[in-house]
């Protein structure tokens, strides 16, 4: 499906990104401290509610 050149420059740049991703998450830690408080709510409702759709689906379906 993907050339031999395809993958290894795949592979490289997903790499790469990461590394690059990890130092600016570092660089803008203390930012991201200051006015992300609480995010981690928002993840959680949205998993919730993605949840509740499967389930609905789920009973639905029968």
């Amino acid at each position: 499906m993907f050339s031999q050149g395809q993958l290894i420059f795949a592979v490289c740049f997903f790499i790469a990104f990461v590394i690059v991703m990890i130092f600016a998450y570092r660089k803008d830690l203390a930012l991201h401290k200051i006015f992300y408080k609480g995010n981690y709510k928002v993840l959680i409702g949205f998993l919730l509610f993605i949840v509740i759709l499967f389930l609905i689906k789920f009973f639905f379906k029968r």
